[in-house]
């Protein structure tokens, strides 16, 4: 077994028994001074006071962690990402400061379709090498289990392809990622103007059982959007999804309110993701199921967006909340889900503790992966950081600043600072 000592504060997420929290619950998410860890590559053994769990199993201990006096948190969790693709998009970063908005440079032909053009002409393996760097990154800030979507392919073969680098890449990088098949993310150019209809028959009748039978996704998600795919397509093919087996997401009411949310609770998906536009309806829906709101503060600070999700509502009505980077090479390039914590204090009024939860045990509970991760909770992977920090208020008051020092998943040390 292994140790992890001189823990100055453990942020364990684990009131609960290391379930999902609410309302109130997200603000008392079980601190402990002065504590340690015994654990091992099946799992977490222990936790509690250092001096406790010294002398109850110190003689069994194999190797040890100083953690020097500094927080130690439940490695974080990204529920939503696209952080497979080829190529970046900073042309239109420029575009959108010289006033263009993200639809009309989607109507030119950029945004989603941009990046699709790529992928369509990467090999599989070029799909891979390009976004491997991109879990280095997302381990130098912490995360340790990540949500992948495909959605750049938009047609069979480059859909199969995102999703069957998604897979390679799983075997290659630290994280646990989640797949999540996306082929509902834009309308491709060749089926535009008049055949949304055509397009969507492709994805039930092709890309679905295909996805299914080489079990290449755990999620469907859809864009459920004005000028995409609306409430009566998104439920066609989440309906097809569930036939399928998949578990269900939908991208909601981003940048227009339009059911999406009360879609997402009808269909009891796992969760609805952006909602920068949810009706009172929506949260109040919302706020009564099971389903967990997404919140992706980051892209509405990247696209310069006055609106943000309303997490301060949703939060106090009783919905069940989380974060994520939604890092994409378009409309939100980041992936440092600690600086997402930060917007999510600063313009939605989220508190510290509020956002932890949402990076930890909420997060992990949007992509079903809450009876593994998301809490230090005995039995649960062994995944912590180690931060340069004091408390857990540090992470998000250095905001943007690289504070993880170490970072542990299932029990090895897989990442740490290089002085």
């Amino acid at each position: 077994m292994y140790l992890l000592e001189r823990i100055g504060e453990l942020l364990t997420m684990d009131v609960e028994g290391g379930k999902v929290l609410r309302s109130n619950r997200m603000s008392e998410p079980g601190i402990i001074n002065n504590a340690a860890i015994v654990y091992d590559e099946q799992g977490i053994v222990a936790y509690g006071d250092n001096d406790t769990i010294l002398s109850k199993y110190g003689d069994e201990i194999v190797d040890s962690i100083d953690a020097g006096g500094a927080l130690v948190t439940p490695g974080l969790v990204d529920p939503h990402t696209h952080a497979v693709f080829v190529g970046t998009r900073e042309l239109e970063f420029e575009m959108r400061i010289r006033g263009m908005s993200y639809m009309q440079i989607a109507q030119m032909g950029g945004g989603i379709l941009n990046s699709t053009e790529k992928v369509r002409n990467a090999t599989l393996d070029e799909l891979v090498q390009s976004s491997q760097l991109q879990f280095n990154r997302m381990l130098s800030n912490g995360i340790t289990t990540v949500e992948v979507k495909s959605g750049y392919g938009l047609n069979l073969e480059s859909e199969l392809k995102m999703l069957r680098a998604i897979k390679k890449l799983s075997s290659m990088v630290a994280q646990d990622i989640v797949p999540t098949f996306l082929g509902a993310h834009e309308i491709p150019q060749e089926f535009r103007p008049n055949g949304k209809d055509d397009y969507i028959q492709l994805i039930i009748d092709e890309m679905l059982p295909r996805v299914a039978a080489e079990k290449l996704a755990k999620f469907c998600d859809v864009f459920c959007e004005a000028g995409v795919f609306d409430v009566g397509d998104s439920r066609r093919i989440l309906n097809a999804a569930k036939g399928k087996g998949l578990s269900l997401k939908l991208h909601a009411d981003e940048i227009e309110s339009t059911g999406g949310a009360e879609l997402g609770v009808d269909l009891s998906a796992r969760s609805v993701d952006h909602l920068g536009a949810i009706s009172e309806i929506g949260i109040s829906v919302l706020a009564a199921s099971d389903t967990c709101a997404v919140l992706l503060p980051g892209t509405a600070f990247f696209l310069g967006l006055e609106k943000y999700a309303p997490a301060r509502k949703l939060i106090d009505d009783g919905a069940i909340v989380a974060l994520a980077t939604d890092f994409n090479p378009g409309s939100s390039p980041t992936t440092n889900l600690p600086l997402v914590m930060s917007i999510a204090c600063t313009q939605m009024k989220m508190t510290p503790l509020e956002a932890w939860t949402a990076v930890t045990i909420n997060a992990a509970y949007s992509i079903e992966m809450e009876e593994k991760v998301g809490s230090i909770t005995e039995g649960k992977q062994a995944d912590f950081v180690v931060w340069d920090a004091e408390n857990y208020r540090q992470i998000p008051y250095f905001y943007g600043e690289s504070l993880v020092d170490i970072v542990i998943k299932k029990g090895k040390v897989v990442w740490r600072r290089v002085c």
